[in-house]
């Protein structure tokens, strides 16, 4: 097994909390934020569910101390926030002593801005400035400049597995000397744009998503943000740094079978996984517990259990569970929630439960962990699928 990229420091909020502490409190009792849209004006607000942060934009602005004439989208403000905390966590006072980059992903961006002021653009000049705050790499731009970072400042967007190629690339960097901490993470928050678009689809739930179960009726939106700060081992032996968990594995791939379905064979996820374990040196029966991407949409969950099932083969799969029952899915915030959840997996050695679950699927002989687990964890893996064949797959391990 390989040693891995240090992480140093994490930040996040969420539906079920506005820190790494709150998080991890409302996965170990079953507090849930799947609920009514409040925060925003839609026909569909009382059809739906979603995993709403409930703070206002007014009150994240005050919490960040942002002028009033500012042009943060909400994406922004979040995402600015757990980075934040990730940065403070880590124990870092000067963000530019070292050669420190960061990487964000984001597939919204800046939408709720631009759904508010788009037909006013052209008739209210003063509404110009929040055009630039459309555009993905924005939110990236914002976070550096609260953070005071002037190094390498880099955005993904491949969908749903956004921030788990953050965190790929980061580790990637650190281990080949081109940067010695990285910033790694992604934010997207709630818009119309989102709901009106997954609506379309067919594949939102009218009621509380249920993953891996036979009768899942399909997924629940959500917004989030985490960071994690991913350091070499030179800073933390010159700091006397804590070490939370490593980054031990990772792997991407692309099926490219269809622009918004994975394979119903599980080809790309297969392929992001065996990568992983190539990459981390460990055997798949290693692993203690697996936060499967877990969207409750009848194509993700049939694709990613025929893949685990590729993986072992005749043998027992590790205890498996999704936590999109306690967020909604965050798209292209999942993978860096669920990276955070997956350090606290191995840091309070506990399963989280995998709510809702009745049924199990007729496809196969798999059943994810339904209730709170102690047991000891040592391997985590975390996988995460984007629309267009994005799959990605990272494995966490004890430091």
């Amino acid at each position: 097994m390989t040693k891995g990229v240090a992480i140093t420091g994490m930040g996040i909020i969420s539906a079920i909390g506005n820190s790494v502490e709150e998080n991890f409190h409302s996965l170990i009792e079953n507090k849930i934020g799947i609920s009514r849209i409040s925060n925003i004006s839609t026909v569909h607000a009382d059809v739906i569910k979603v995993g709403e942060i409930k703070k206002t934009n007014d009150e994240l602005i005050a919490e960040l101390e942002l002028n009033s004439d500012n042009n943060f989208s909400r994406t922004a403000m979040i995402g600015t926030l757990a980075a934040k905390q990730a940065v403070e966590n880590a124990g870092i006072t000067n963000i530019n002593e070292f050669r420190t980059g960061l990487i964000s992903a984001t597939s919204v961006g800046g939408m709720d801005m631009t759904e508010k002021h788009y037909y006013d653009y052209f008739e209210k000049p003063e509404l110009v400035k929040y055009i630039t705050c459309h555009d993905g790499g924005d939110v990236a731009e914002k976070i550096a400049e609260e953070l005071g970072l002037k190094g390498m400042v880099s955005t993904i967007s491949t969908a749903c597995s956004s921030a788990a190629n953050s965190i790929m690339l980061g580790a990637r960097l650190i281990k080949t000397g081109k940067l010695d901490r990285v910033i790694v993470g992604g934010a997207d928050a709630l818009s119309k744009f989102t709901i009106n678009g997954f609506k379309t689809l067919m594949i939102l739930s009218d009621d509380y998503n249920k993953p891996f179960d036979n009768n899942r009726k399909g997924l629940n939106l959500g917004e989030a943000a985490a960071f994690l700060v991913l350091e070499s081992d030179e800073i933390v032996e010159k700091q006397n740094k804590k070490v939370l968990a490593r980054v031990s594995g990772y792997g991407n791939a692309n099926d490219a079978f269809h622009q918004t379905a994975s394979s119903e064979n599980g080809d790309g996820a297969y392929l992001a996984m065996k990568k992983a374990f190539e990459v981390s040196g460990l055997k798949p029966s290693q692993i203690d517990y697996i936060n499967v991407h877990g969207t409750a949409t009848p194509n993700n969950d049939l694709s990613e259990g025929r893949a685990l099932r590729r993986i072992y083969e005749d043998k027992k799969v590790p205890d498996f569970s999704s936590t999109k029952p306690f967020t909604g899915h965050t798209l292209a915030a999942a993978a860096a929630i669920e990276a955070v959840y997956s350090v606290l997996s191995i840091q309070n050695n506990v399963v989280y439960p995998n709510l809702n679950f009745e049924t199990q699927m007729e496809e196969f002989d798999l059943t994810p962990q339904t209730s709170l687990k102690n047991t000891t964890i040592e391997h985590v893996l975390s996988n995460s699928f984007g629309f267009g064949g994005n799959c990605s797959t990272l494995i966490f391990s004890k430091s």
